[in-house]
């Protein structure tokens, strides 16, 4: 015997409900206003600022980045320690459930280390972040001049 529409209706919604409640979506991270760093010819480093956001319910954290400009992708933060700004490497950046989280001078960056050529401004730069749960996006970071308050890495 065939079930009756509405039944496979309501069983297809229960099958659609179950399969998307764990997920978050596409956009539910998403980075804006990317751009790296110019540098000096012969510079070995650059930094890439952002804005990441998660629009989804869950926190999320990004933990890794990757570039084919640059041989190593740290993740970094600015301290102040003993009166002096220090930049040190983080593990992740902690990006909370709908909320964003400004990559900035002097605060949470990206590091490209060790670049493999020179940065020109509105040189395009590719970049992959990825984030705790295994999600990676795709950022166009192009590079722009450093800016009044900026500072080379």
């Amino acid at each position: 015997m065939l079930p009756s529409l509405p039944a496979t209706l309501l069983g297809g919604l229960f099958a659609l409900t179950t399969l998307t409640a764990g997920a978050q979506g596409p956009g539910a991270l998403t980075a804006t206003d990317a751009y790296t760093l110019a540098v000096p010819p012969g510079q070995p480093n650059s930094a890439v600022f952002l804005t990441l956001t998660n629009n989804s319910a869950e926190p999320r954290a990004l933990v890794a980045g990757a570039t084919p400009i640059a041989q190593v992708v740290e993740l970094h933060n600015h301290t102040f320690e003993g009166g002096m700004m220090r930049m040190r490497p983080v593990e992740r950046i902690e990006v909370p459930a709908g909320a964003s989280v400004q990559l900035e001078p002097r605060g949470f960056h990206v590091m490209l280390i060790g670049l493999k050529g020179n940065l020109q401004p509105g040189d395009p730069v590719d970049l992959t972040l990825t984030f705790d749960d295994g999600t990676q996006i795709q950022v166009d970071a192009p590079v722009r001049k450093a800016s009044a308050g900026t500072t080379a890495h």
